[in-house]
């Protein structure tokens, strides 16, 4: 481990952050939350520290490959001291995700929630919903925004076989299934849009910090 903090008082679960080497020419941070994940990957996008490659988040850490011969304990040190002040997505292009709500879960998801089926969907596609990281499958984005009220654990029994396109929730995230594949979530409804195309420049449709819309198709 190159350093560590753990501040006391209320802002410690948030500020709470550990950064260790990963291999040679990478540092991992541990961070406390998605939120602090989010946060300090801004701050990196917005202001670029030098020898930093690539970041990649996940639920809670923050991956950054760095350019080799890149001086790691400077970059530590310049980690440690950014700030984790709220997230705010950027202007611009809203990616619209058009979804057909009659998914498998839905009357699950309605007594978890003691919402109505209409009560659902205008949540889901009430809310701006930002991209906190990728991964599980190519083009999968874990997407927060989720109003307190469709927040859902995931099946007590994950089921072998999701059809691709299926949009489900689990806990703080949303999301679409990319390809068909097993999963735990709740499934709400399903899309037709295409996550993750080879040929495309990205091939991923969902970028971590892009802003998304669901959309009633």
């Amino acid at each position: 481990m190159i350093m560590g903090s753990d501040r006391p008082g209320p802002a410690q679960s948030h500020d709470h952050r550990e950064i260790m080497e990963y291999g040679e020419d990478a540092l991992l941070v541990e961070l406390a939350d998605v939120a602090a994940v989010m946060a300090l990957r801004a701050s990196l996008e917005q202001r670029p520290l030098h020898g930093v490659e690539e970041v990649v988040p996940a639920a809670r850490t923050l991956l950054l490959r760095l350019r080799p011969g890149a001086e790691k304990k400077r970059i530590a040190v310049e980690v440690q001291a950014r700030e984790l002040t709220a997230y705010d997505a950027p202007g611009g292009v809203v990616v619209e995700i058009p979804v057909t709500y009659d998914g498998a879960d839905l009357d699950e998801v309605a007594r978890l929630t003691g919402l109505t089926t209409e009560g659902i969907v205008d949540a889901h596609t009430g809310a701006e919903l930002t991209v906190a990281f990728c991964g599980f499958a190519p083009g999968f984005g874990y997407l927060v925004g989720l109003p307190d009220a469709l927040q859902v654990p995931r099946r007590r029994e994950p089921r072998t076989k999701v059809p691709a396109g299926s949009v489900g929730l689990a806990a703080q995230f949303t999301g679409v299934y990319p390809r068909e594949s097993p999963g735990g979530w709740q499934l709400i409804g399903r899309s037709d849009v295409v996550l993750w195309e080879a040929e495309r420049d990205p091939p991923a449709l969902l970028r971590p910090g892009a802003r998304v819309r669901f959309r009633p198709a």
